[in-house]
C-alpha cells in the first residue's frame, strides 16, 4: 500500500513539473515578444527557440503523465499553470498581484481538489453516484 501511495505522489509530482515546464515556455515567449521588432536577432531566436525547446520536453512528460493517470485528473490540474504565471509575472516582469487574480487562484485550487478527491475516491476513474 505505502509503495502505490508513494508512486502516485511520484506521478502527481511529475505532472506538475510538467506544468512547470508549460508556465516556462510563457515566460520564454513574452521574453521572446520583447525583440519582436528584429526576429532575426540573437535574442529573439533564442527565447522562441527556448519555447520549442521545453515544449517539446513538456510534451514528452505529459505523454507519460497520461499514460498512467485519469485523464480528468491530469486535465483538472492544467489551471495550476495559470498560477505559475502570476507568480513570474510578479518574480521576472514585476507584475502586480491583485486580489482578482487570488481568489481566481483559490477557485482553480478549490476546483483541483475536488476532481482529484472525488477521483481518488474511486480509482476506477469512473465517477457514481
Amino acid at each position: 500500500m505505502s509503495n502505490y501511495i508513494n508512486e502516485k505522489k511520484s506521478l502527481f509530482l511529475l505532472l506538475h513539473i510538467s506544468l512547470l515546464f508549460s508556465s516556462l515556455s510563457g515566460v520564454c515567449s513574452k521574453l521572446a515578444s520583447g525583440y519582436t521588432d528584429n526576429i532575426f536577432s540573437i535574442q529573439f531566436v533564442f527565447w522562441f527557440g527556448l519555447v520549442f525547446v521545453i515544449m517539446f520536453g513538456y510534451a514528452i512528460i505529459w505523454q507519460q503523465v497520461l499514460k498512467r493517470m485519469p485523464l480528468t485528473v491530469a486535465y483538472a490540474n492544467k489551471p495550476v499553470t495559470l498560477i505559475w504565471g502570476i507568480i513570474w509575472g510578479r518574480l521576472i516582469f514585476g507584475e502586480k498581484i491583485t486580489w482578482n487574480m487570488l481568489a481566481g487562484a483559490a477557485v482553480i485550487f478549490w476546483g483541483i481538489y475536488l476532481v482529484t478527491s472525488r477521483k481518488s475516491e474511486n480509482e476506477g476513474g469512473e465517477m457514481h453516484e
